[in-house]
């Protein structure tokens, strides 16, 4: 079988996303052959380069979705004409306002909308230079001032547009590459998009001109972040860019074979933005399980007073309402100590740490036993890779309760490796927490400090409750969340997709007319066995229907069976 993976500031890149999972999926799955079509976020993350690829990864494709230049196609009056119509459409469809059931109607017209933008920038050879012309911003502005228009579209001034419409040209920048023809995806048995969004955008183009299958994976959903990240905007924003976000998941739901959330929190989000709940399979992320192995299987105990933290610094962590929690713990327990490790995520994060150690520092003046002695502090702040935790493992085991104490959480990663550690854990309800601890851990309210300590001392005073706590945590994640379990159901998946959606390939003699048994049946068994002039020509149809002929007896590369 060949899989389209399609990922966007992820994998095949050292800094990328999800580049663990995808990573693990592609080498366990060898039986398999994988084309990779990456969309990187920065330059900084082009200039870090690949991770090692196995050698079932046959192809990489790449573009960038953080600029594009412009590509210097000029469109005639008919052209023109296509696209004010088609962004037109799209842009009333926005400012319609977002809905939690959208009708059969709006979505129509934002397929027939999106789908005509692709059709116009394959006609024509891109689209970049028409999304940033000012008919565009000519168009969204006609579409907010419509009568029937949203509240806030109706609001929005000038810098509202650009910035809508800036964000709708990088969103769309997929719709003008080169990768749907029948040497891209078009010759894919399956395409799978590592998340929504603008990854997915390219699995949605190769099922309307070729009908590949698509399967989309998501761990987050990318309504969900854009209500969570988009703050700072006006009101108008907001509501256009949300408007598009949800209709775009709705499309990309509506024809995919199958969408996999990572977690059931997820899976909520999907279905509420119009996912079909028998198309759903939830997929727990596989982790690497060995590297925990020894901490987890060890019978010697951690230190039984110490708290610790791990994860990556920002302030969705709420490191702030841990501290407080912290100095409750120390009146109830003064020989307590808490150990944070991680790193800052990016300049916001470092300002956050900086505040983190001031308070710190406030709350728990340096201690010393006695009149000579030095002070230390009962917080310490460290990094993975430092003297003191030189490996992940370390750091888990050098506490004997885990704390997370987010506000906002995905699926919880670190829980999960405390869980393969056999840790206790007190964690705060969001996200997927719940669902991944099972109740093998003690849950309290977010931005709760009094809750978290409570929960916290609790578990320092019952040394057997710990120890119950964290077997039953390692023997849950050994079952649900292991590599094994994860690359064992996404081969199903694949398997049940392809089942369902055959690929019907039709190969041209050199008059022009169908070659009967060009493709044998060998083809559709492990192995190759193809001969190197087949070549899959057309899916869903007859490839004289479709655009011109390929003939069988022209040296192209081999089709391969499914594997």
């Amino acid at each position: 079988m060949r899989i389209g993976l399609l990922t966007e500031g992820g994998y095949p890149y050292v800094s990328g996303d999800a580049r663990l999972w995808c990573d693990r999926l592609v080498r366990g799955l060898g039986q398999h052959e994988f084309d990779i079509y990456a969309l990187s976020r920065s330059e900084y993350q082009e200039d870090e380069g690949w991770v090692p690829l196995p050698p079932q990864v046959s192809r990489v494709r790449t573009a960038p979705l953080w600029t594009a230049e412009d590509d210097g196609v000029g469109y005639g009056r008919r052209a023109r004409r296509r696209f004010a119509e088609c962004y037109g459409e799209l842009a009333a469809v926005l400012c319609a306002g977002p809905s939690e059931e959208p009708s059969a109607l709006e979505a129509d017209r934002f397929a027939s909308a999106l789908y005509g933008l692709a059709e116009l920038a394959r006609d024509e050879g891109g689209l970049v230079g028409a999304l940033r012309s000012e008919a565009a911003v000519r168009a969204l502005e006609h579409a907010c001032r419509a009568p029937g228009a949203a509240r806030t579209a109706r609001e929005a001034r000038v810098p509202d547009l650009l910035a809508v419409a800036a964000h709708l040209e990088r969103a769309l920048r997929p719709l003008s590459l080169d990768w749907y023809e029948d040497d891209g995806l078009g010759s894919v048995d399956l395409c799978h998009a590592a998340s929504g969004g603008p990854a997915a955008l390219p699995g949605l183009l190769a099922r309307h001109f070729s009908d590949v299958p698509l399967l989309v994976t998501e761990y987050g959903v990318r309504l969900r972040t854009h209500y969570l990240s988009a703050t700072e905007a006006s009101p108008s924003v907001r509501s256009l860019l949300a408007a598009f976000h949800g209709r775009l998941a709705a499309e990309i739901y509506g024809r995919a074979a199958l969408v996999t959330p990572g977690n059931t929190h997820a899976r909520r989000w999907q279905e509420r933005c119009g996912a079909d709940r028998d198309k759903i399979r939830t997929v727990y992320p596989g982790m690497d399980a060995a590297r925990f192995a020894e901490v987890g299987e060890s019978p010697e105990c951690a230190d039984p007073d110490t708290l610790v933290w791990v994860g990556r610094i920002e302030p969705a962590k709420d490191l702030i309402s841990l501290l407080h929690a912290f100095a409750e713990i120390r009146k109830e327990e003064p020989k307590t100590r808490l150990r944070i490790i991680g790193a800052p995520a990016g300049p916001e994060g470092t300002a956050y740490l900086g505040h983190c150690k001031a308070l710190a520092a406030q709350l728990f003046p340096d201690e010393a036993d006695g009149l000579h002695a030095v002070g230390d502090n009962p917080v310490s702040f460290g990094e993975i890779g430092g003297p003191e935790v030189p490996v992940l493992a370390d750091a888990y085991a050098s506490g004997a309760v885990t704390v997370l104490s987010s506000v906002v959480e995905g699926f919880p990663i670190s829980l999960v490796e405390a869980m393969f550690c056999g840790r206790a854990t007190v964690s705060t309800d969001v996200g997927a927490v719940v669902e991944a601890i099972g109740g093998t851990g003690l849950v309290v309210p977010p931005r709760n400090p009094r809750a978290l300590a409570e929960a916290c001392v609790t578990l320092l005073r019952d040394p057997e409750r710990r120890a119950r706590l964290g077997a039953a945590a390692r023997a849950r994640a050994l079952e649900l969340f292991t590599v094994e379990q994860n690359i064992t159901a996404f081969h199903g998946i694949y398997l049940e997709i392809v089942s369902r959606h055959p690929a019907r390939r039709v190969v041209l003699d050199t008059a022009g007319e169908p070659l009967p048994f060009a493709v044998p049946a060998e083809a559709h068994m492990p192995g190759r066995w193809t001969d190197s002039g087949a070549r899959v020509v057309a899916r869903g149809g007859p490839g004289w229907a479709a655009g011109p002929p390929v003939r069988a007896n022209t040296p192209l590369p081999a089709t391969e069976g499914a594997r």
